[in-house]
């Protein structure tokens, strides 16, 4: 992503009116989610909503069950594809894949490629698990600094920075660590940051119907340290704000003001 700015997404949604309606976020339905009797925070199974139609919880976390589009079973059947096809660019740039400094490079390059996208074989569902908890508490929760690596989409070369992420709670909070697990999932795939933004905001609005979302990113692209234009500290920050943190300019300066402290 060759460009270093301040960018912010917003969601044309309306989520305050109830318009739960055939819109897609994140590869998720916008809808809401409900806890399945029990507490156990999962929803309770529904068929599938005809297109156009209010989609339930049970729509939303179908879709997170469909979201998983890479097995540990597909790793092993790509590898040797995508370790030949980095002895072909070994060669391409003018490399002997046979010496011996090189021999094994392809297997390795083929391996640390499905590490940096493994997101691909996770699914939100799986992580959040029974980590949604009624909760009466009304107070902003906020976790920082929380390191994410990723790949642009464009050069496929790194992105790393760190993630702020804040949500005013709607009776139910998410276990902490899920936070950093949803950064995990989304970041390590091909990304542009705009969108990852938007992905982690979307995907604890979906899954806690909070009051209200905030993301803010920090990266460095090396895309932009390492060619084309060659500045070293840039740096590019995106932010998504959903509900009160859209809303309320009070709510969105405190959080802002808690992530800088």
């Amino acid at each position: 992503m060759d460009h270093s700015k301040h960018s912010r997404n917003t969601s044309t949604d309306k989520k305050d009116s109830g318009d739960t309606g055939g819109s897609v976020l994140n590869g998720h339905f916008d809808g809401m989610v409900t806890r399945a009797p029990g507490g156990t925070g999962r929803s309770s199974a529904a068929p599938a909503a005809e297109p156009g139609s209010r989609v339930a919880a049970a729509g939303v976390m179908e879709s997170w069950r469909d979201e998983r589009t890479r097995s540990v079973e597909d790793n092993e059947m790509s590898l040797p594809s995508l370790a030949a096809a980095y002895t072909t660019i070994l060669r391409g740039l003018g490399e002997d894949p046979q010496r011996q400094g090189l021999l094994k490079t392809p297997w390795r390059a083929a391996t640390a490629m499905q590490f940096f996208t493994k997101g691909y074989q996770e699914k939100i569902i799986d992580v959040l698990n029974d980590a949604i908890f009624d909760e009466d508490h009304d107070e902003m929760v906020i976790v920082k600094d929380i390191d994410m690596f990723s790949m642009c989409e464009h050069h496929l070369v790194p992105i790393f920075g760190r993630v702020h992420i804040g949500y005013l709670p709607n009776k139910r909070v998410l276990g902490l660590s899920k936070l950093a697990r949803i950064v995990e999932i989304y970041s390590r795939r091909l990304q542009v940051q705009e969108r990852l933004t938007k992905q982690i905001a979307v995907a604890i609005t979906e899954a806690l119907q909070p009051t209200g979302v905030g993301v803010v990113i920090e990266a460095t692209h090396m895309c932009m340290v390492m060619r084309g234009v060659q500045k070293m500290n840039s740096k590019t920050v995106t932010s998504t704000m959903l509900g009160v943190f859209r809303e309320d300019p009070k709510t969105r300066d405190e959080f802002l003001t808690l992530i800088r402290s």
